[in-house]
C-alpha cells in the first residue's frame, strides 16, 4: 500500500555489535548469577517488544533504521535468554508469536506504539526513539553488581543509546525533534551530543 509520509534516505549509522554467540562466549567467562533480579525475566519480553514493533513499523513505512534496529534488539533479547537459561529460569517468550506478550502491560504498550507508530513516518521514529528512551530507564532501574547481569545489561544501555542517537538523527532528517519523557532532558543531551559507541565484548 502506498502511504503519504515516504521515508527520506537513511544515513548510515552503527548498531550495537552484540551478537548471541559472541555473547555466551563472554558469559562463559563469568560466574552465573546465584539468585537473579526478578526484572530479568520482563527484560527479555521488554526487548523482544521492540523488535516486534520495529518490524512492523519497518515494514509499514520501508526504512532501513527499523530493520536494522530490530536485527540489533533480536539479538539483545537472546543475551537476556542466555542470561535466564543459565540460572534455569523459564522463558516466558519460549514459544513467542509476534506482538504477543504474557506480561499485560507489555502487550497493551505493544499495541499502543503500533497504533501510534502507524499514523507517519515522524510518528513511527517517535515510537522508535520512546523505546529506546524507556528501555534506558528501565536499565537504569535494574542496575545490578551481578557480575553476568551487569555485563549483559551495560551492552543493552549502550545498545540503546546508539539506537536512540539513530531514531533521533533521523526525526532531524525528517524536519522533526524529539522531547524525552523517561530520561532527563540533560541525559538526553549528552547521549544525543556523543558520538557511536562501540565496546569491548559487544
Amino acid at each position: 500500500a502506498a502511504f503519504a509520509d515516504k521515508p527520506k534516505p537513511a544515513a548510515t549509522f552503527v548498531v550495537t555489535p552484540l551478537t548471541h554467540a559472541g555473547a555466551l562466549v563472554a558469559l562463559d567467562a563469568i560466574a552465573a548469577s546465584t539468585k537473579p533480579p526478578a526484572g530479568l525475566v520482563r527484560m527479555r519480553e521488554e526487548e523482544l517488544l521492540a523488535r516486534d514493533v520495529y518490524v512492523e513499523l519497518g515494514d509499514r513505512w520501508g526504512t532501513k533504521v527499523f530493520t536494522n534496529i530490530s536485527a540489533a534488539e533480536q539479538t539483545h533479547t537472546d543475551a537476556v535468554k542466555a542470561l535466564l537459561d543459565r540460572s534455569a529460569i523459564a522463558d516466558p517468550a519460549a514459544d513467542h508469536t509476534s506482538g504477543r506478550f504474557t506480561d499485560p502491560e507489555l502487550q497493551s504498550l505493544y499495541s499502543s506504539l503500533l497504533a501510534e507508530g502507524s499514523r507517519s513516518l515522524v510518528d513511527a521514529l517517535t515510537v522508535g526513539a520512546t523505546v529506546e528512551e524507556l528501555d534506558l530507564a528501565d536499565l537504569a532501574a535494574r542496575a545490578t553488581d551481578i557480575p553476568d547481569i551487569a555485563w549483559v545489561y551495560a551492552n543493552l544501555e549502550r545498545g540503546s543509546r546508539n539506537h536512540l542517537r539513530a531514531f533521533v538523527g533521523q526525526l532531524g532528517r525528517n524536519a522533526a525533534g524529539f522531547t524525552p519523557s523517561y530520561v532527563a532532558q540533560s541525559d538526553f543531551d549528552s547521549i544525543i551530543s556523543s558520538d557511536m559507541e562501540r565496546g569491548s565484548g559487544t
